[in-house]
C-alpha cells in the first residue's frame, strides 16, 4: 500500500494537488487585485510562491510539514490583529465608513437643492439615438416636450410624440424606450444628471419623476477643499475625516471617511467620562465573573470527582449523567436556560412559586449568568479532576495515613496542592475562555440589564467582549474604531494574565 505513495504516481499527484491549489489561490488573488485588496492579492501570491517552493524543492524538510500552518497562521491570527491594531487608530464609525474620494463622491452627489419653484416632471426613461442614457420629459403646464441626456437637450415637437391616457410623452424619434424589468435591474438611469438649464438639471427622484436641482457644492482638488456655490463657505478637511466649516468647525459635510488619529481611541478611554466609567465597571465585573466561573466550576468539579473516586454502586452511571451539560451543545443549553428564567412562564419561577424578573434586575442576571456558567462548566473540570486524581500516586496518601493524617489535613495538604500544580495552566486557560466568553452573555441577557434610554451602552452582565460588541454593532452610531481600541485591551490583558499564570506555575520552565 505504501509503494502506491511513491515514485511517479506520488510525483503525479503532488503536482495535481500543487496546480489545483496553485490555480484556486491565483483565481482569489486575481479577484482580490481587482478589488483593490492589495494586501489579501500580495498575501495570497507569496502563499502560491512558498508551497510550491516548499513541495517541489528539497531545502528544508521540515517546512513541507509546517507551512500549511504558518501560512493559516498568517492568514486568520497575525493578519487580524494587525488590522484591529491598524483600526485602533482610525476615525471610523458610523458617517466615517468609507475612503475619501468615494466620500467626495458622495458629498458632491447629495450637495444639491431643488429649484426656487420645486418644479417636477414626468418622463419616460430610454435611450437616445446615439445610445446614451437619455429621459423622455413631459412639461405638460407648458406643454413643452425635450429629450435629454448627461451633456444635451433636445425639444421635440407635439406631432413627433405618442401620448399616454396623463397627457405624457411615452415615444419620440430617435428615442428608444428602456422596460420596466431593465430599469428595475440597471440603476445607472437614477445615478445621471440629465442636462435642463444653465447651472440646473433633471435628477430622476422615482420611477415616470424627475425634478429640477442645482449643484450647491463644488469640490476644488487643489487645496482639498468644498464650497458652497451659493454661500461662498468653504469646508476644509478637518484632519479628521471630514469637510468641516472653516468657521465652524463642528458644521461638517456627510459622509465622511475613514481617517487616522492615531492614538485618540486609546486616550479616550481614559480621558472621556463617556468611556471610562463604564469601561471601568464592564471591567471589574469581567475580573468577577471569569474568578468567580472558575472557582466555582472547579470546586464543584473537584466535589464530585472526589466523591465518585470511590467505589459505589452506579458509579459509571452517575459519571455518565455528569457528562450530559458537556455533551450538549452550549449554545441550546443557554437558550434553554434562557426560557427557563423567563419572568412569566420559566420554569425556575413556576418551581419556586416567585416572580423573580430575573434579567431585569442587575444582582439576579448576574447570578443567572454565574448559575449557567457553572452548569456548562462543571463537566469539564469533573472530567481533568478525575484523570488528575487518579495521577496522584497512591503511596504518598497510604504515607500520609499511616503518619497520622485525617482525611481532611490529607486533601488541605497533599491531594490540593498536587492538583493545583497539576491542573494551573487548565484553571488559566478556563479563565482566560470566560474573559471572553461572548456566546453566554448575548445569548442568555445581551449584556443587560442596561437603561437604553439614557443612552446607556454597557450592560450590568457585560463583560470586555460584549461591551466591545455593543460598542461596534450594538448603537445607532456604531464606533469600530473605538471597538478595535478596547479589543486591543483585551487582547494585552488576556495576554499578560495568561504569560503571568504560565510563569507562576512553572510550565514554561518544563519545555525550557
Amino acid at each position: 500500500m505504501s509503494s502506491i505513495f511513491r515514485g511517479n504516481f506520488a510525483l503525479f499527484l503532488k503536482i495535481a494537488i500543487l496546480a489545483g491549489i496553485t490555480a484556486i489561490l491565483s483565481l482569489l488573488a486575481q479577484s482580490a487585485f481587482a478589488s483593490s485588496q492589495i494586501a489579501i492579492g500580495t498575501y495570497l501570491v507569496i502563499a502560491v510562491v512558498v508551497l510550491n517552493f516548499t513541495y517541489f524543492t528539497k531545502v528544508s524538510i521540515p517546512l513541507k510539514f509546517f507551512a500549511p500552518g504558518i501560512l493559516f497562521f498568517i492568514a486568520f491570527v497575525i493578519a487580524p490583529i494587525i488590522f484591529t491594531v491598524i483600526m485602533s487608530t482610525y476615525n471610523y464609525q458610523t458617517g466615517n465608513y468609507i475612503s475619501k474620494d468615494a466620500a467626495i463622491e458622495q458629498v458632491l452627489i447629495r450637495g444639491v437643492e431643488p429649484d426656487a419653484s420645486q418644479t417636477t416632471f414626468d418622463l419616460v426613461s430610454g435611450r437616445s439615438a446615439d445610445g446614451s442614457y437619455a429621459v423622455l420629459v413631459s412639461d405638460i403646464a407648458n406643454q413643452k416636450f425635450f429629450i435629454s441626456t448627461e451633456n444635451e437637450l433636445t425639444y421635440v415637437e407635439t406631432g413627433q410624440l405618442t401620448f399616454n391616457e396623463y397627457g405624457v410623452a411615452i415615444t419620440a424619434p430617435g428615442f428608444s424606450v428602456t422596460s420596466v424589468d431593465e430599469l428595475a435591474t440597471n440603476d445607472a438611469y437614477s445615478k445621471i444628471r440629465y442636462k435642463y438649464s444653465d447651472g440646473y438639471y433633471i435628477i430622476i427622484e422615482a420611477q415616470g419623476v424627475g425634478a429640477v436641482f442645482r449643484q450647491s457644492i463644488a469640490y476644488d482638488a487643489k487645496t482639498d477643499t468644498m464650497k458652497n456655490i451659493q454661500t461662498g463657505q468653504i469646508y476644509v478637511d478637518n484632519k479628521r475625516g471630514n469637510f468641516a466649516l472653516e468657521d465652524s468647525p463642528e458644521t461638517m459635510l456627510t459622509p465622511g471617511w475613514r481617517a487616522p488619529i492615531w492614538f485618540e481611541n486609546y486616550t479616550k478611554l481614559v480621558t472621556d467620562s463617556r468611556v471610562r466609567t463604564p469601561l471601568i465597571k464592564v471591567f471589574i465585573w469581567t475580573i468577577i465573573f471569569a474568578t468567580l466561573t472558575v472557582l466555582s466550576t472547579f470546586a464543584f468539579g473537584l466535589l464530585l470527582a472526589l466523591a465518585l473516586n470511590r467505589k459505589m454502586r452506579g458509579r459509571r452511571i452517575y459519571r455518565s449523567i455528569l457528562i450530559l451539560p458537556y455533551a450538549m451543545p452550549s449554545i441550546m443549553s443557554i437558550l434553554i436556560w434562557a426560557g427557563m428564567f423567563d419572568s412569566e412562564f420559566g420554569a425556575i419561577n413556576n418551581l419556586l412559586h416567585t416572580h423573580i424578573a430575573w434579567f431585569s434586575s442587575a444582582t439576579f442576571a448576574r447570578a443567572a449568568v454565574l448559575l449557567v456558567n457553572l452548569w456548562l462548566g462543571f463537566p469539564y473540570f469533573y472530567l481533568i479532576c478525575s484523570g488528575s486524581l487518579q495521577a496522584i500516586p497512591s503511596e504518598l496518601l497510604e504515607a500520609a495515613a499511616i503518619d497520622g493524617a485525617n482525611p481532611r489535613q490529607v486533601f488541605r495538604r497533599i491531594t490540593l496542592p498536587l492538583l493545583l500544580q497539576i491542573l494551573s495552566p487548565l484553571l488559566i486557560a478556563s479563565f482566560a475562555f470566560n474573559f471572553n466568553n461572548f456566546n453566554l452573555i448575548y445569548l442568555l441577557t445581551g449584556g443587560g440589564p442596561r437603561n437604553t434610554l439614557d443612552g446607556e451602552v454597557a450592560g450590568a452582565t457585560d463583560i470586555l467582549i460584549s461591551y466591545t460588541y455593543q460598542i461596534a454593532f450594538g448603537r445607532n452610531i456604531l464606533d469600530f474604531g473605538l471597538a478595535s481600541a478596547i479589543s486591543v485591551l483585551i487582547f494585552f490583558l488576556v495576554a499578560s494574565i495568561s504569560f503571568y499564570g504560565l510563569r507562576k506555575s512553572k510550565v514554561m520552565e518544563t519545555f525550557g
